[in-house]
């Protein structure tokens, strides 16, 4: 009698345990929509055209995850742009596409882009539902064509429903295979690191870090303007011509004084995104800190502010403070998400 009570009682804990993981996983993947933070700014994305629901958003989930989107049905979004990493391709100084071709760009990581007013490191697409047409024509990223997609789409079993659930027809368009896909993208807000909790008032900065903030806002906040820590602007940051000869915003414009011009990125999650820079060249950051100390290549079109203090001027106690301010920026709840990780 005694042993069938205690395996009842261990039992019953074994139970216990199980719905409370099980309840702890749902909460990971409750979709909650998109919430603008209080101390954040108004997006410049419109949700007016389609209304952005639980279901657009799992279907564009499903699609960023998908290799369904290349040629040879290898590469996803997600290949490039891993959730763990903020978003980005960790490790690798340049993106990595179809038969393990190279680009000449580091991957941008994914983040809080409802505010983004241009996309890319030169700022070729204005608009976040037109981003993923980019990478799918590339002959280098994955070399398909969206005409393509959608007859793979259509003779996929489960795609006509997920975009019935989310459009209200079975009929795949090229817009709707894009608008979800932009559903997903949009709803990566990163919004719960230390110093969002200090601006809350739910917590506060260290000496070293509260140092740090102030150096921050005295030598980084022109061009890295909190919250989001970019002014979305295209600068030469001093960095010079790189071997593959990449222009940057140049050549998209064709301006002369937009030659190595690249946009500001976010600080935002850096303890997650290494290497740096728009070619990854820089694989910590105190080697980032130290190109702005010490490095930065003299051109026609270097940033005045850089140009004018030739470079960021740095004490050794300096760029340790602020390493500490710049880690009080990686969201560990975002990045941690299974909300956004391939369903």
């Amino acid at each position: 009698m005694r042993i069938k009570k205690k395996l009842s009682v261990i039992l019953l804990l074994i139970c216990t345990i199980w719905a409370c993981k099980k309840a702890d996983d749902l909460n990971l993947y409750t979709f909650v929509g998109f919430i603008k933070p209080a101390h954040f700014p108004e997006p410049t994305y419109k949700f007016t055209s389609t209304a952005l629901t639980e279901e657009t958003f799992n279907l564009g989930r499903k699609l960023f995850h998908d290799g369904i989107l290349s040629r040879d049905n290898s590469i996803s979004c997600a290949s490039c742009h891993i959730s763990q990493n903020s978003f980005t391709h960790h490790g690798h100084d340049v993106s990595h596409g179809i038969d393990d071709q190279l680009g000449v760009r580091n991957s941008l990581a994914l983040v809080n882009l409802a505010w983004s007013t241009s996309f890319f490191w030169d700022g070729g697409v204005q608009q976040l539902d037109l981003t993923s047409i980019v990478p799918i024509h590339s002959e280098i990223e994955m070399d398909e064509t969206i005409d393509n997609i959608i007859k793979k789409l259509r003779a996929q079993e489960q795609y006509p429903k997920l975009f019935e659930n989310a459009f209200g027809s079975t009929e795949i368009s090229s817009n709707n295979v894009l608008k979800a896909i932009s559903h997903y993208m949009v709803s990566l807000v990163s919004d719960n690191s230390k110093y969002d909790e200090v601006k809350r008032n739910k917590a506060i900065f260290t000496t070293e870090e509260a140092s740090g903030y102030k150096i921050f806002l005295a030598k980084c906040n022109s061009c890295h303007q909190e919250p989001l820590f970019t002014d979305y602007s295209f600068r030469d940051n001093g960095l010079g011509i790189n071997p593959a000869k990449d222009l940057g915003r140049y050549e998209i414009t064709l301006k002369e004084e937009d030659k190595l011009k690249f946009k500001v990125p976010t600080l935002r999650n850096l303890k997650y995104t290494a290497p740096y820079m728009h070619d990854g060249r820089i694989y910590n950051l105190q080697g980032v800190l130290n190109h702005y100390a010490r490095e930065v290549v003299q051109t026609p079109t270097l940033d005045p502010i850089i140009q004018q203090n030739n470079g960021i001027p740095l004490t050794q106690q300096e760029m340790k403070d602020l390493l500490a301010f710049l880690n009080t920026l990686n969201d560990d709840s975002f990045v941690n998400n299974k909300t956004f990780m391939q369903p």
